[in-house]
């Protein structure tokens, strides 16, 4: 019995992460699953095996469509999320100015208040100016929700750099301008991809904010929740497991290329 006890002392932490990663990953089991489910329109009940629904995963009406739309607001917000999230990250993080507590403090209240409060305040600021909801305005408003986790996530990785690099690098001549595209951006470059792929994320999974601001413009998560009542088609399962594997696969050969760069 000690040596059991022992044992789970020693391995308690082992414990907690696989059941953990279980719990996280029940979901995407199901969702892989069922996507091989041969149910027609509706996806509830295990009706037997097939490939056909990943040989054709624009078999439902409007499917491929919402997922352009959510992959073309998600790529467009993104970029300028992470423009301007790194600007201001950087800001931040290396100058001081009047206000700069202020403005951290700003930065995260768009982070604070729940999405359909910020999703109800876009939308009647975008009625204000009349500005009719749509693909511009979905933009608009992920762009500004991602901004913060942007601006989190890079400022971050600046405060975790060793100055005493970029100070080798000016005693060897290098001017500010070469200091940072030499030095300071290579070594920022991971921290800014991660906030790119969260703001990546965010943007696309978004329902509550993209429901508020997009009109009748169809996105893939709308696509999903509108299905629901129907009963939601197995080519919506197809889509969400491959995005899960690209995403997977794009971490590990981020993390693969990291170690690459660290024993070169």
């Amino acid at each position: 019995m000690k040596k059991l006890w022992r044992w789970f002392g020693n391995n308690l932490i082992r414990v907690y992460a696989f059941l953990g990663f279980t719990y996280l990953f029940i979901p995407i089991a199901y969702t892989f699953a069922f996507s091989f489910n041969d149910s027609g329109k509706s996806n509830l009940v295990w009706k037997g095996f097939t490939f056909a629904n990943w040989q054709n995963p624009c078999g439902a009406p409007d499917v491929c469509t919402a997922l352009g739309n959510s992959i073309q607001v998600g790529l467009i917000a993104t970029f300028f999320a992470t423009l301007l999230g790194t600007l201001i990250a950087f800001a931040l993080g290396r100058h001081s100015f009047r206000g700069r507590s202020t403005t951290n403090l700003l930065i995260f209240l768009p982070m604070a208040p729940p999405e359909v409060v910020m999703g109800a305040s876009l939308l009647g600021m975008f009625l204000t100016f009349q500005i009719n909801p749509g693909f511009m305005t979905t933009v608009i408003a992920h762009t500004m929700f991602c901004i913060s986790f942007v601006v989190v996530t890079v400022k971050a990785r600046i405060a975790s750099l060793d100055p005493r690099l970029e100070q080798a690098a000016m005693d060897l001549y290098a001017n500010e301008f070469e200091t940072f595209r030499r030095v300071t951006l290579p070594l920022v470059m991971p921290g800014i991809a991660a906030a790119a792929l969260l703001a990546f994320s965010l943007s696309f999974d978004d329902f509550i904010i993209t429901n508020f601001n997009s009109g009748t413009m169809m996105t893939f998560p709308k696509f999903v929740y509108v299905s629901s009542a129907r009963g939601i088609p197995p080519q919506a399962n197809v889509i969400g497991s491959a995005m899960f594997f690209i995403a997977l696969a794009i971490v590990v050969a981020g993390q693969i290329a990291g170690k690459k760069r660290k024993h070169a």
